[in-house]
């Protein structure tokens, strides 16, 4: 994922946070906010110490991030997007949660409709 699609400042986090909608299932919760003057996407993750050690955070980071941008066609535009992994994630294969992913993301209504 491209270093102008991701969210990195606190503030923008935060904007997220406290602006934003959020949906969720028992691995992920996604908080978004509408932008405007953001081309297409942006996404930050976060992962809780509660999870786990750096290496399975920043695994989950990664597994996370790589979904996105395999999947980056079908969201929409102009929208802030901020991942929150849970524990439920951290056992399961990557399909499941591609599953998963895709599964909130519909839930939020941020995925484009087929055939668009």
């Amino acid at each position: 994922m491209q270093k102008s699609f991701r969210l990195r400042n606190r503030a923008d986090f935060s904007r997220v946070y406290r602006h934003g909608k959020s949906f969720a299932n028992h691995q992920f919760v996604v908080y978004w906010f509408r932008k405007k003057d953001v081309e297409k996407f942006r996404v930050g993750i976060s992962v809780s110490k509660k999870v786990g050690n750096a290496v399975v955070r920043n695994r989950m980071r990664r597994l996370v991030k790589e979904i996105v941008r395999h999947h980056e066609d079908k969201l929409i535009e102009h929208v802030d997007l901020v991942f929150i992994v849970r524990k439920g994630a951290l056992d399961m294969p990557y399909k499941d949660l591609e599953k998963s992913i895709l599964h909130v993301l519909r839930k939020a209504s941020l995925l484009r409709p087929p055939g668009l």
